[in-house]
């Protein structure tokens, strides 16, 4: 990163830190936050007010251009100091990737018709992968996708069943994978549309994006030839255009979680006594915040590792993997810790730690499970030493 990069990427960093702090951290006490997230009315509140700040979709410049990889991980952190952060600032899971891929492969007419409303943050959208395990389909592994896509003169006919997909209710977007002849597409689709059924909202152990995740009935979708993303069997290749950053920047986003976590608990130790002194003067106590000290400042250097890869043109699919994991695992180490440090009210709603920790668990498994990511690891490093060795 250059040192006009840097500099950039401080500046709008520093905004968007104190939007995030003085504006959306207030909201994360309002009534009109549900079990599956922020309402609609609550997103476009916030959302407003970050237009007005000059902080709405900060990784997308006025002109269009893209930040850095390792730009958007200074900013993204900060948008993620408050589980509304993201929502606020446009920046959360499934948009941003979205609209990554969306800059990377549509058309000018799918810019203008389905993109731009994304980065004005006036639209939401929903990626349509993810299928219900009873019937066999797609999850961690895409190659088991059973919704199918059948081409009908200058129309696709899609069908099938797919689950939690976050963020579906309120959509405007949506990108739906299906398989065809060719092979794995992709579509673009006006939402609602009375062909994607939403039948119910899962209940799940986040609760910090806007429509939660939904298992949806797709019943003969009809999409024009001209609404399908790139070309017929390109769908896994896209996918992987969109996979490695949205990896990384969902380390990006926990990441400012778990150091919001870490800020209260510490804040916690240094005020409440036990035992005739501060919690924090009890070594055990006092260990537990030096060793969230150290996950973080590893998280922020692995990050900033696979962001560079991927800023020097790089795939990052083995450097986002290997950061994924180890962010996810690390994170979650914090949140816990801090958890235990506050004791009681750890495990209470008075403060936001409660929440940051079952954001952070879920982290988790999204975007593939630790156990994949380790498996797909351990697959490569035997190939390489397989043909090092020049054995079968």
């Amino acid at each position: 990163m250059t040192y006009s990069d840097q500099k950039l990427a401080e500046e709008i960093g520093a905004r968007v830190e104190a939007f995030v702090r003085d504006v959306v951290a207030p909201y994360e006490r309002d009534p009109r936050l549900g079990e599956h997230g922020p309402s609609e009315e609550l997103v476009v509140e916030m959302r407003a007010k970050a237009r007005e700040a000059g902080v709405m979709t900060p990784h997308i410049l006025k002109d269009g251009t893209h930040l850095s990889q390792r730009s958007t991980a200074h900013v993204l952190q900060k948008t993620g100091l408050s589980p509304l952060g993201p929502v606020a600032c446009n920046t959360g899971a499934p948009d941003e990737g979205n609209m990554f891929l969306l800059g990377k492969v549509a058309t000018p007419e799918q810019h203008e018709r389905f993109l731009k409303p994304l980065v004005s943050g006036e639209a939401r959208s929903a990626f349509f992968m993810t299928e219900p395990a009873a019937d066999g389909g797609a999850g961690s592994d895409p190659s088991m996708m059973q919704t199918t896509a059948v081409q009908d003169g200058n129309h696709w006919v899609i069908n099938g069943r797919k689950t939690f997909i976050t963020g579906a209710e309120g959509a405007k977007v949506g990108i739906v994978m299906a398989k065809s002849e060719a092979g794995a597409c992709m579509f673009l689709v006006d939402l609602p549309d009375p062909a994607i059924r939403i039948e119910r909202v899962l209940d799940t152990i986040d609760s910090s994006m806007p429509g939660g995740h939904s298992e949806v009935l797709i019943d003969n979708l009809r999409v024009p030839a001209t609404d399908m993303l790139g070309n017929p069997g390109e769908g896994f290749r896209y996918a992987q255009i969109r996979l490695a950053p949205a990896r990384l920047s969902h380390c990006m986003r926990w990441h400012g979680m778990a150091t919001r976590a870490q800020e209260i608990a510490t804040e916690y130790a240094c005020k409440r006594q036990g035992f005739g002194k501060l919690l924090v003067d009890h070594e055990g106590v006092g260990f537990m915040l030096a060793e969230n000290q150290i996950d973080l400042q590893q998280s922020s250097l692995m990050i900033d590792w696979c962001a560079d890869a991927l800023d020097r043109g790089e795939n990052g699919n083995v450097e986002s993997s290997m950061a994924k994991v180890a962010v996810s695992e690390a994170l979650f180490r914090v949140a816990d810790r801090c958890v235990q440090v506050m004791g009681g009210m750890g495990v209470s709603r008075d403060t936001i730690v409660e929440q940051l920790f079952r954001e952070v668990r879920a982290f988790r498994i999204y975007d593939g499970p630790t156990e994949v990511h380790k498996w797909s690891l351990a697959k490569k490093i035997k190939k390489a030493e397989l043909s090092r060795t020049g054995a079968k």
